[in-house]
């Protein structure tokens, strides 16, 4: 069952909202793709996060990060000599009988919002997990602070 949300009512009657709505459209969206490859969203301290993307089986050329202002995106994409080893794969389906295929190496574009002062600091690939670090960095103007009363 799927549930679509108009969110009509929250453009007419509330100001600066545009973009939760279009983000919350987005993620009711992305309900609907698959869930490949899999990964672990996890929160280090208050203002630390780590995303962690299993991709086995991809090399480092092979997966390219792009930070946009909302949102990482993450692609892989298998090269042309891998792709002949994808061949080489069908070559060995051919001559053999797999039991079970559970290994997965097809293209992927994985999309996460990222909300305001998120910033990407790095990523490492190891033992076929991808491991992104993120930060939140809130602006000083931005952050709590104590008004003296004057006398």
């Amino acid at each position: 069952m799927t549930t679509h949300f108009d969110f009509t009512p929250l453009y007419r009657s509330a100001i600066g909202f545009d973009r939760f709505a279009q983000v919350a459209e987005r993620l009711t969206e992305q309900g609907k793709c698959t869930d490949y490859p899999r990964y672990n969203i996890a929160q280090l301290a208050d203002n630390k996060y780590e995303i962690t993307l299993a991709v086995a089986g991809f090399e480092l050329s092979e997966i390219d990060i792009e930070v946009r202002v909302d949102e990482v995106i993450i692609a892989g994409k298998k090269a042309a000599n891998t792709a002949g080893a994808e061949n080489a794969d069908s070559q060995k389906a051919a001559e053999s009988k797999f039991l079970h295929r559970g290994i997965a190496l097809r293209n992927f574009t994985r999309k996460f919002e990222l909300a305001d002062h998120i910033e990407v600091k790095g990523a490492d690939l190891i033992n076929g997990l991808l491991t992104l670090s993120l930060v939140r960095n809130v602006p000083e103007a931005l952050q709590p602070r104590k008004i003296a009363i004057g006398a």
